[in-house]
């Protein structure tokens, strides 16, 4: 038997044992990672690596390209020493722009980091591939190094004439002709010649056409955020003719149901919320601005002027009511209501917002890290970033708001506006007037200045409104405002508007840009996979009028998209992230989707097109546990209809978002979102099993499919199967799920039981048994929770 003493013995062993043996388990994980990143690295920068004994062995690229090849090093490496922030620029070097990599350097001048086709002459050359931990670079201490691959890329490109080329997002989008490949049979439209040139390029090809069903519940869901129903996906399986599915993907986008998906997409963007955030977070109203951005895409409204109306339709001339109302996308920000707070800083904070949010949207920039200082990583200075912030700086706001205060300024919409010019807003009877929040420039003697560090009550240079040089001059024909700013947006040869629309919605269609970092366009972000297709769409886009309606038809009318989601072991291990799209990639569905599948397939779903948010199922308690204050305390749960509405609907509380919602990776709405998380974790399956939406669903489809009398069992279980899937069971499912009813026909507990009864004798019927029920419920639920039941296609 243990002593006293032996256990403390024991004890303090452990106490030193067990963070011995992790940081032995943590110092492999970091290894192995280390080895599969240089081996993912290797393979997408075009090396071929060959290890003999102690030699590694590479073959660079042929022509050394400048942008593809040599800015992501020197972005990544060099930037933060040697890049656009001249208050840490080192030994007076700067790499991002020509004139600074070509100049001469030294105490003397007499040298040159770079100088082209004289790998001997280059000081570039030289620090990378020294031995000298004093002269190498990176410097140690950055923490920073090269491999051997990318010293030999860059001083292959020295040797090669070091040819500069411009950041290529900075550069006007050019409509090339469509490049040729060898089956031209393969391709329903432009897009699928440049995607299979690459593919040919890389000896790969398309993978085989999606099956019928696989491909209808893929567009349902990528254009109206619904599955389609059994009777839409049997109408396509038994239409042979050859525009079958563009008659599918047309009859989508004239659907209602396209504008409420789209419109989804657009609140993350606009951080739209249903209370104003910070510590009491009070409740406000701006649904009316959401039920004009549900109608704005139902009718095809331009992007341009989709764009303009929110940024400044107040400012054109003879505004509407509704291009009025339409400003309300940039105040969409938090405002406190906190006592003790600084107004200034506050309202401050508002501009910032704005500011941030037009960058981050519509130019796809990280333009809020020149705030405080120059941009480290790209050309933005922190004068402009204070001149780009001047435009939203004339608004005659509040920092601090009382309680139950419509923050200024704002207008009132009464049932005689609607009938006379807004007849998108939805307004219930039970209300007789909303207000809602607008932009108005009236603070037009405001001056804007330059804030040391960022900081509110520390001006320093007067600045005028204007916009970041690199993309395009701000031109003297275009009014010092918001208007003007709009106008500047849209200028043919602004480089960045059209390139970040067209790729955020390709984004949406093939679940990656074809910029990743659909937020960065700069140096950081990362270089389009398809750069003559990113810009051959966005000058389409423009020449056709901003018709997104028209681009979306487009993208998914291509062999690219239609491809089936296939992986074989070579497409794997040539291209894991799909890059070159080879297949079609298999997208979870959103926290949105993933909910009004549920409700639509159980026949729940509540068809009904804008008006105030609904309150849901939500955990008891959660609002009093989470709030402290005055204001929002407790959640009033809906009932009836309100209950079952689409997801774009359910109420937005900034502090305390929907839960389910934000466990499947929904936004916050805090801030400007342009894409989401991409997330698979064990909350996610707690949710899909335990979400009283969710299982109520599972409840009422399987009450219906038991009530159709005329079916077997096995036709049950295929029809519960095809609403949720899309696709039949085959043999072998079917003959699991058989064995599951049998399974939990016969174990059920008395609060189950109970459960079923009572929603027999709710529905009033007395064909099935409580005990049919609660196991048709549980396969249900089951199906649910399949994998292919929460992706797309």
């Amino acid at each position: 038997m243990l002593k006293i003493k032996d256990i403390k013995s024991f004890r303090l062993v452990l106490y030193f044992i067990i963070p011995f043996v992790l940081l032995l388990c943590i110092k492999y994980v970091f290894a192995k990672s280390n080895e599969n990143y240089q081996s993912i690295n290797e393979k997408f920068s075009g090396v071929v690596v060959s290890k003999t004994e102690n030699k590694e062995e590479f073959q660079l690229p042929d022509s050394i390209d400048y942008i593809f090849h040599v800015k992501p090093i020197l972005s990544d490496r060099c930037y933060s020493c040697h890049g656009p922030d001249e208050n840490v620029r080192e030994a007076g070097l700067r790499l991002d722009t020509k004139e600074g990599a070509y100049a001469a350097i030294g105490e003397h001048l007499d040298k040159y980091a770079i100088v082209p086709g004289n790998t001997q002459l280059s000081q570039l050359v030289f620090r990378i591939n020294s031995v000298d931990d004093e002269k190498r670079m990176p410097p140690v201490t950055s923490n920073l190094v090269l491999t051997e691959y990318e010293k030999q890329l860059l001083t292959k490109w020295v040797e090669q004439g070091a040819v500069w080329k411009d950041h290529w997002a900075f550069v006007p989008p050019v409509k090339k002709d469509l490049p040729r490949i060898s089956n031209p049979e393969l391709a329903n439209n432009e897009i699928d010649y440049f995607i299979v040139k690459k593919l040919e390029e890389n000896n790969l090809k398309l993978s085989s056409r999606a099956k019928k069903e696989k491909l209808i519940r893929r567009v349902y869901f990528d254009l109206i955020g619904l599955p389609p129903t059994l009777q839409d996906i049997d109408a396509f399986l038994n239409d042979s003719s050859k525009n079958a599915f563009e008659k599918i993907v047309d009859r989508l986008l004239n659907s209602p149901a396209y504008g409420e998906h789209m419109a989804s997409n657009w609140l993350d963007v606009a951080r739209y919320a249903d209370t104003h955030g910070y510590q009491d977070d009070l409740e406000r109203v701006m649904w009316p601005w959401r039920d004009w951005v549900i109608n704005a895409f139902n009718r095809n409204l331009s992007y341009d002027e989709f764009i303009k109306w929110q940024l400044a339709g107040d400012l054109l001339p003879n505004a509407t009511l509704e291009q009025v109302l339409a400003t309300g996308f940039n105040r969409n920000h938090k405002i406190t209501q906190e006592g003790g707070v600084i107004d200034e800083e506050y309202r401050v904070e508002y501009v910032l917002d704005r500011t941030n949010t037009t960058s981050k949207a519509l130019l796809g920039l990280t333009m809020e890290c020149a705030q405080c200082h120059d941009h480290k990583f790209d050309p933005i200075s922190q004068n402009e970033y204070y001149s780009f912030y001047s435009f939203f700086n004339k608004v005659d706001e509040k920092g601090r708001i009382e309680y139950d205060e419509i923050p200024e300024p704002n207008i009132t919409i009464t049932q005689k506006e609607i009938e006379a010019a807004l007849s998108f807003v939805h307004l219930p009877d039970s209300i007789d007037q909303v207000k809602l929040m607008i932009m108005k420039d009236n603070a037009l003697e405001r001056k804007s200045f330059v804030l040391k560090r960022g900081a509110y009550d520390a001006p320093t240079e007067e600045v005028e409104p204007s916009t970041p040089s690199m993309i395009l001059p701000y031109s003297e024909e275009y009014p010092k405002n918001r208007l003007g700013l709009a106008d500047w947006l849209f200028d043919d040869n602004n480089t960045l508007t059209s390139r970040v629309a067209v790729n955020r919605l390709w984004q949406q269609v093939f679940g990656v840009g074809i910029v990743s970092t659909s937020s960065d366009f700069g140096n950081q972000g990362a270089l389009p996979t398809h750069p003559e297709l990113l810009d051959w769409l966005a000058v389409t886009y423009r020449e056709e009028g901003w018709d997104t309606k028209k681009m979306l038809k487009l993208m998914v009318m291509s062999s690219t998209y239609q491809q089936s989601s296939k992986v074989t072991p070579e497409l794997l291990e040539i291209d894991p992230e799909n890059k070159f799209l080879a297949r079609s990639s298999r997208e979870k569905l959103t926290a949105e989707m993933i909910r009004d599948n549920a409700l639509k397939v159980s026949g729940l779903l509540v068809d009904k097109i804008g008006g105030p948010s609904v309150k849901p199922y939500q955990p008891e308690g959660l609002w009093e546990e989470t709030t402290s204050g005055q204001g929002l305390t407790k959640y009033i749960m809906d009932t009836g209809e309100n209950l079952y509405r689409r997801s774009l609907y359910t109420f937005w509380k900034r502090t305390v978002p929907p839960p389910a919602m934000m466990t499947f990776d929904a936004a916050t709405r805090d801030f400007c979102s342009v894409k989401r998380q991409k997330t698979s974790t064990p909350l996610q399956a707690l949710v899909m099993l335990n979400n009283p939406q969710l299982i109520e669903a599972a409840e009422i489809l399987a009450l219906h499919t038991l009530n159709e009398e005329s079916l077997t069992d096995e036709q049950r279980i295929e029809k519960i199967f095809r609403k949720i899937t899309s696709r039949k069971p085959n043999d072998s499912e079917l003959n699991k799920l058989m064995n599951f009813i049998q399974e939990n026909s016969n174990e059920v507990d008395e609060k189950a039981l109970e459960r079923m009864n009572k929603i027999l004798s709710k529905e009033n019927t007395g064909y099935e048994t409580a005990n049919r029920l609660y196991a048709f419920s549980k396969l249900t639920t089951l199906v649910f929770n399949l994998d292919e039941a929460i992706v797309k296609g």
